[in-house]
């Protein structure tokens, strides 16, 4: 059984360390927790990993996050695997720093990465993990906030909140949406 799992977030040096590209952080270190490595692919980055019978596609999309829904259509159909199993890492500022929400489809809250998939996908019925980047940025500066850098304090958090977002996709693959929500959602 084959899961995509789409980390979103924009290439190139500049972006690397911002808060925008958690998504990508998060499939990074699920990667090297593994053994494994990215290659380039068609609109991304790709890596493979098997865990528990599963075959888990990363992506990171090369598309740049607005365009995300082109990178994710693509892997969906060259790789065969069904809506279901795929699920969506991305940033999101209503939620404080290093809160996971898992939801099984949804609005785009405002996220352009997530509405371009709707667009491409022609719905928002799909799986999203939503790591919270916080919101502590004064009014008009949320494109400065969301491409900037983290703080000490969340930079020492982060291993451990990337961690448990590992622990939450693997087990999406494995024990599945509703009893990953029960077990994860705010913790």
């Amino acid at each position: 059984m084959k899961y995509l799992i789409a980390g979103l977030g924009n290439i190139g040096a500049e972006y690397t360390e911002t808060r925008h590209n958690i998504g990508f952080k998060v499939v990074d270190a699920l990667a090297k927790a593994a053994g494994v490595a990215f290659e380039t692919g068609r609109y991304g980055s790709v890596a493979e990993l098997k865990y528990k019978g599963r075959t888990f596609i990363l992506l990171k999309p090369s598309t740049y996050m607005n365009l995300s829904g082109k990178a994710v259509g693509y892997w969906l159909k060259t790789e065969k695997i069904p809506i279901e199993n795929l699920f969506v890492v991305v940033d999101d500022i209503a939620l404080p720093f290093g809160t996971l929400r898992i939801r099984g489809k949804g609005s785009d809250g405002g996220h352009n990465g997530l509405k371009n998939i709707a667009e491409s996908l022609g719905h928002n019925n799909y799986a999203r993990l939503r790591f919270g980047i916080g919101g502590d940025f004064p009014k008009g500066f949320q494109v400065d906030y969301v491409l900037g850098t983290w703080t000490k304090e969340e930079a020492d958090a982060l291993p451990e909140r990337l961690d448990m977002a590992g622990e939450v996709i693997r087990s999406f693959a494995t024990a599945g949406l509703e009893r990953t929500m029960n077990a994860f959602n705010n913790k």
